[in-house]
């Protein structure tokens, strides 16, 4: 029987030569000095150790270490043994140590987040260091479904749906460790039992008027059981269909469902990276809340436990690795390992729908033939690994619209800031008129816009560039405007749902923090913006007074 042990409890940490402290995941180092601005928080090489107890287990059964989330690098030591390196921040791993346990064992983990070939290295948000998620003992019989190959399950489900029948059918396969001759599979009251060949084995089943996972309106999820001698598991999926179009926008279960949602990334004040599962489903209710239908999962791989999240309550998923801001000849393979993590991690969860190739990746680049050959290995591995989604493509609003980069993933979108940071409102709507007349037949999207603000900021005469609530307010009444007119925008993403941690940053009255969330950062302040866009899109009757924060005013 498969189990898990949790081994958050207990550690010591060693920065540098600093004495050892005692800690308990999850934990990052930059909690407090990637947050205070100026850029120089920590960025380098920390220890991390633990003692524990050899668990019992039977002659035969295998026993994983399991890392959820090690920012950046990871070198695992066992009994002074090194056993394995992980070079990728944001997914999971695990490395078989069986038959490197003794009675008392000692672990070690040197973590590093410094400059080098690992993804990112260059990008407007802190790039924490540490333990930040959970790491656990997996064991598991002799007979298992595999664990070891890049973090994922052993277990993969495709459904597909003919949407004129409802008929579905569910593609499973399975790859297993061992000597198991045969996996039982079953889901909504059947049962298969299969033929292991080689370490693999599928099926298929049909599901007559299959229950479809319908966004936020019917998020159902059907279980998949799989069972190989003493090893089981349950994995959730939805049954759905999706196109993404030019002239109607994004299309779920046949019917126009447009995209509107906010973007994330997995910080807050004072814990850095290192949240929590309940600080993970009190962002999720604040999504919920302002009535989104989709999140843009920036910039790289979140926990698995918020994905789990998007599938329950039917939010639609964008997920991405952080190939972001400037191209590193030397990265390619981190890329290509960091995409393939990504989707086999990320395979079973059907509110994904795209795979991120990078993020303005042409702001620090040239778009020469090593950049576009990078991003053609992304985008025919993500198809190859997963040819029911599509790939997408994020570029910032310098890169001009007949670039070269913008064929080669299925759909484009821009991050555009006219209204911010250069130019007029007007700009927004112009830009995407342009796209739309010179190409009707591309869809396009719109990944990110956003205006910082300080809520302690305020302004009878809001301007562009003065961090006031005001001003905030006025930018999304625009956006929203232009966005609602152009239903052929497949998506539109807010920059962003909460304030984050970005260490360069040093202005509007705060230090090392992106002010454009709607929401504060601590999460203690929804911004006048974010009722704006709660009246905008959520079912939910409310009342709300503006400028209740402007209080002291110089004028009469």
């Amino acid at each position: 029987m498969r189990r898990k042990i949790n081994l958050n409890d207990n550690w010591y940490f060693t920065k540098e030569e600093n004495q050892r402290v005692e800690i308990h995941l999850p934990h990052t180092w930059n909690a407090v000095d990637g947050i205070d601005g100026g850029n120089d928080y920590y960025r380098g090489t920390c220890l991390y150790e633990k003692e524990f107890t050899k668990p019992s287990f039977e002659e035969g059964e295998r026993v994983y270490l399991e890392f959820e989330g090690v920012a950046m690098k990871a070198t695992v030591i066992l009994n002074e043994k090194e056993i394995g390196i992980h070079e990728g921040g944001y997914s999971t791993f695990r490395i078989d140590i069986t038959d490197e346990l003794k009675d008392t064992n000692r672990l070690k983990v040197f973590v590093n987040n410094e400059k080098n070939h690992i993804y990112p290295q260059s990008a407007d948000f802190t790039f924490y260091g540490g333990i930040y998620r959970d790491v656990h003992l997996v064991v598991v019989p002799k007979n298992h479904f595999t664990l070891a190959y890049k973090g994922g399950l052993g277990i993969k489900v495709t459904p597909t749906v003919h949407l004129d029948t409802r008929c579905a059918t569910v593609f499973v396969e399975a790859w297993v460790e061992g000597e198991a001759k045969e996996v039982l599979f079953e889901t909504d009251n059947q049962k298969i039992n299969v033929e292991v060949e080689a370490g693999y084995a599928k099926c298929e089943f049909v599901i007559e008027d299959a229950h479809l996972w319908d966004g936020i309106n019917d998020p159902y999820l059907y279980s998949l059981n799989a069972k190989v001698d003493e090893d089981e598991l349950c994995v959730n999926y939805g049954i759905r269909s999706f196109e993404i179009t030019s002239d109607r926008g994004f299309i779920l279960n046949g019917k126009e469902y447009p995209l509107r949602g906010v973007s994330r990334h997995q910080d807050r004040s004072e814990v850095g990276n290192a949240l929590t599962k309940e600080m993970h489903e009190e962002d999720m209710a604040i999504i919920r809340e302002v009535g989104a239908n989709s999140i843009r999962l920036a910039h790289y791989q979140h926990a698995q436990y918020f994905y789990d999240l998007c599938d329950k309550y039917g939010i639609i998923a964008w997920a991405e690795i952080p190939y972001i801001t400037m191209h590193m000849s030397e990265g390619r393979e981190n890329t290509l390992s960091q995409m393939e993590e990504l989707i086999i991690q990320n395979y079973n969860h059907p509110s994904i729908v795209v795979w991120g190739l990078s993020n303005e990746i042409t702001a620090a680049s040239i778009v020469n033939e090593e950049l576009l050959e990078n991003h053609r290995k992304l985008n025919d591995l993500a198809h190859k690994l997963d040819p029911t989604r599509k790939t997408v493509l994020a570029s910032a609003f310098m890169l001009e619209i007949d670039s070269p980069i913008l064929d080669i993933a299925d759909a484009n979108t821009y991050n555009l800031y006219f209204g911010w940071y250069l130019g007029d409102l007007v700009q927004n709507d112009e830009f995407f008129d342009e796209w739309h007349e010179k190409y009707p037949n591309k869809p396009i999207g719109f990944s990110e816009y956003g205006a910082d603000t300080n809520p302690a900021y305020h302004s009878t005469k809001p301007e562009r560039g003065d961090y006031t609530e005001s001003y905030q307010c006025l930018y999304h009444e625009h956006m929203l405007d232009m966005i609602e007119k152009r239903n052929w925008l497949w998506c539109t993403y807010v920059w962003n749902m909460f304030d984050f941690a970005a260490d360069g940053r040093d202005e509007g009255g705060k230090h090392g923090q992106n002010q454009k969330g709607l929401v504060t950062m601590d999460r203690q302040i929804k911004k006048d913006a974010f009722y704006l866009y709660k009246a905008h899109w959520s079912k939910e009757p409310f009342v709300y007074i503006t400028e209740r924060r402007y209080v002291n005013r110089n004028e009469k």
